[in-house]
């Protein structure tokens, strides 16, 4: 199949599947596609929203939609490494056997991942960055394709420990979940406390997955674009000589070079959920906020007068 024809089925399947999802999951569409956006681009996604909106249930939906096994894992400050790896017991045949914990899937929720120690934590990074584990020298890889979706709840700070800078950045997104409209609370209540059982129809494969991520690979980019986008990483850094001056004013570390591949990638993959086999800078400019708001720092100033990293962010374009 040619990539022109694969970026049609690619488009076809992608409105299917979010009407599929749409069937539980009501309203949230900004955040479904910046999940999905993520998937097809191959990067893990980080929630950020309180209590009951329906987090795990929005990541349990779109794994069944695109057909992928899902473990949730829930991170608790007891959690230790081997609970979420995977241990070494001896059996029987006084022979030790490797026992795979909830890490061996497609889809992992990290339930609260903020609540759990550095140690458990770093244990979930080398799955992340190296998609393997090594447990007792032994190195075991996991299954492709592999995402992890990790929650945290932004009001409760108390006996968490927040994730260092450098494993936020192996996010591709932060995504903030924000409380439904007065119109999609009523449809939400209306349908989980009813005795209708919605069932979700598979309708993708691991396979189909793994093609349409490098089908995104596959599509090109004007040079001008990413340029633009290296530039708009370049003007988040304060001491950089590109930096805008509101970023000096208010911003105390900017984003690194992750952050210009993924806006590429990610510009790429919403350009092709469009149709378009190529994205243009306004695909750039819809994704910067989900990839840049976790990988700058405001300094106090910023936080004094209550400018918010989105007011940052837009002053860059």
């Amino acid at each position: 199949m040619s990539d022109v024809a694969a970026v049609e089925q690619f488009v076809q399947k992608y409105k299917t599947l979010k009407t599929e999802v749409a069937k539980v999951i009501i309203g949230q569409d900004q955040v479904i596609e910046q999940i999905l956006i993520s998937i097809f681009s191959g990067g893990h996604a980080l929630l950020v929203g309180v209590p009951g909106l329906a987090k795990t249930l929005m990541v349990n939906t779109i794994s069944q939609a695109l057909g992928l096994d899902f473990k949730r894992i829930q991170f608790t400050p007891d959690l230790m490494p081997s609970d979420i790896l995977g241990s070494e017991i001896l059996d029987e045949t006084r022979h030790f056997k490797f026992i795979k914990g909830p890490i061996f899937s497609n889809i992992i929720l990290a339930d609260e991942i903020n609540r759990t120690p550095p140690k458990t934590q770093a244990a979930l990074l080398e799955a992340m960055q190296e998609r393997s584990v090594t447990v007792a020298g032994q190195h075991y890889k996991l299954q492709q394709p592999y995402f992890v979706l990790a929650t945290q709840n932004p009001i409760e700070q108390e006996g968490t420990y927040p994730l260092p800078e450098a494993q936020l950045d192996r996010f591709m997104f932060a995504i903030y979940l924000d409380y439904p409209s007065f119109e999609e609370e009523v449809s939400v209540v209306k349908s989980t406390t009813s005795d209708a059982k919605i069932t979700v129809k598979p309708l993708f494969n691991a396979e189909e997955i793994i093609g349409f991520q490098q089908l995104i690979r596959r599509i090109p980019v004007a040079d001008n674009v990413v340029e633009y986008a290296v530039a708009l990483v370049a003007k988040t850094r304060p001491n950089s000589n590109r930096a805008a001056d509101f970023v000096k004013q208010y911003v105390d570390w900017g984003a690194g070079p992750r952050a210009s591949q993924n806006l590429v990638l990610a510009a790429k993959t919403h350009a092709v959920l469009r149709g378009k086999f190529s994205p243009d800078i306004e695909d750039v400019q819809a994704v910067s906020f989900g990839i840049l708001r976790h990988r700058m720092i405001k300094n106090y100033k910023a936080e004094a007068e209550g400018i918010a990293i989105e007011d940052i962010i837009k002053s860059l374009f």
